[in-house]
């Protein structure tokens, strides 16, 4: 059996058959298949193919009802954002009033952090992983500076051993122990998005709670990705984005999860708009907020409806297949890449231990922007590079198959 006819075998033996008639697939740029073997979901995920038909429905609304479509809409637009509360608290793990659509990830990020980064004493610094996403870096710095303190000193950026590529969690528990007196924040990446390494959040949660510190998560590469559980976890806060694995389009309304112990807690400062009053009493248009017992008293301003329609669409198919399903697939078509990528050249710098992984998997090689380019017009294989050197690949459960695995991996060797 050829390694191609494997792979086909693997995709009709496999015990989740693959969603990708649910989504738009791109033509393949080229080579001599007609479909793009799409490795960029941890970028941007493949639109849905019910989000065309969701959209025109709420266009339609506008044409038809104008302003009256924000309550007698097919979605009554005025409260469409709590549509989104339950699947999306299925997918982190939370209580449904703890969880709340809004605004972009990094918008969140800050939100959460006026709440709850309040540095005092001894006890200012924040602790991100040095490879943290850039907006999580600024963000944090100009939250440091904001408080008159200086980042060089406040940001503590962990990093890994030398000659290694990934945080150890031992690492992470040792400095908190030893440093945690002195930490407000913890504020790292549940899944990296350069390695693709996957943090043990519980164990790395605990620990931050435990030195008296707030541990807040950027989920951006986890949501989706990985099954979380948020609310046990006893996580601060949480916030990600949907245009990743969630296929929300891009740039589309983020989500964020508050602890029900602060959404509970009327003393926790905030910044206020008025979606963040309570619904029964939001168009009295009082002068004094009336916040819910909710992660909702959080939001500023009325969600947008053709930005929240993709999201919805989105997590009606995670909410039917469930993301235990799928986390074991992305388990087997990622180590079957692995195992194909082997002998290629290509360094893998992900982690090889399954559970300590996402969907991903990064390679270093020479010259990535220029593989990119090759993959996509040799072999319609669509990754991304993050310069100077790492390819990213991911294969998503819900489109990508063994053979699009075998495709990139075949390419990739044949290009190395």
């Amino acid at each position: 059996m050829s390694l191609e006819d494997e792979a086909r075998r693997l995709d009709e033996t496999d015990p989740l058959p693959t969603l990708r008639g649910e989504f738009l697939v791109p033509p393949a740029p080229g080579g001599r298949y007609g479909e793009a073997a799409y490795f960029a979901g941890n970028s941007l995920g493949l639109q849905p193919r019910s989000v065309a038909g969701r959209l025109r429905e709420e266009l339609d609304d506008w044409a038809r009802l104008a302003v009256e479509a924000h309550t007698q809409g097919r979605r009554p637009w005025v409260d469409y954002h709590e549509l989104l509360r339950e699947p999306a608290a299925r997918l982190v793990g939370a209580r449904p009033h703890e969880v709340v659509a809004m605004n972009s990830l990094t918008v969140n990020l800050h939100l959460m952090m006026a709440s709850f980064y309040r540095p005092a004493g001894t006890r200012t610094r924040i602790l991100i992983e040095d490879a943290a996403f850039p907006s999580d870096a600024y963000a944090v710095a100009s939250q440091a500076v904001h408080h008159g303190l200086d980042p060089a000193e406040t940001v503590v950026r962990l990093r890994p051993r030398d000659g290694e590529h990934h945080l150890r969690t031992e690492d992470v528990l040792g400095r908190l122990e030893r440093e945690g007196d002195t930490v407000a924040l913890v504020m790292l990446g549940g899944v990296n998005y350069l390695t693709g390494q996957l943090m043990d959040m519980p164990a790395i949660t605990k620990a931050g709670r435990a030195a008296g510190a707030v541990v807040g998560w950027d989920l951006a590469h986890a949501a989706g990705n990985v099954p979380l559980r948020l609310h046990d976890w006893d996580a601060d806060f949480a916030a990600w984005c949907t245009y990743k694995y969630l296929n929300g389009g891009p740039g589309a309304v983020a989500g964020c999860f508050v602890h029900e112990r602060h959404v509970r807690d009327a003393s926790v400062p905030k910044l206020s708009g008025w979606w963040g009053t309570d619904p029964s009493v939001r168009f009295r248009m009082d002068p004094e907020i009336a916040p819910p017992a909710s992660a909702d008293a959080w939001q500023l301003s009325n969600p947008p409806i053709m930005a929240l329609a993709p999201v919805l669409a989105s997590l009606e198919i995670f909410d039917r297949v469930g993301m235990d399903a799928l986390r074991a697939k992305s388990e087997r078509l990622t180590g079957y890449l692995a195992s194909r990528l082997a002998g290629t050249g290509a360094g893998i710098i992900t982690p090889a231990d399954p559970a300590a992984r996402g969907t991903q998997l990064s390679l270093r090689v020479a010259d990535a922007g220029g593989l990119v380019r090759r993959l996509a017009a040799t072999s319609g294989v669509i990754a991304d590079a993050r310069e100077p050197d790492i390819v990213r690949l991911a294969p998503v459960p819900l489109y990508c198959t063994f053979h699009d695995c075998h495709r990139a991996a075949a390419a990739i060797g044949d290009l190395v």
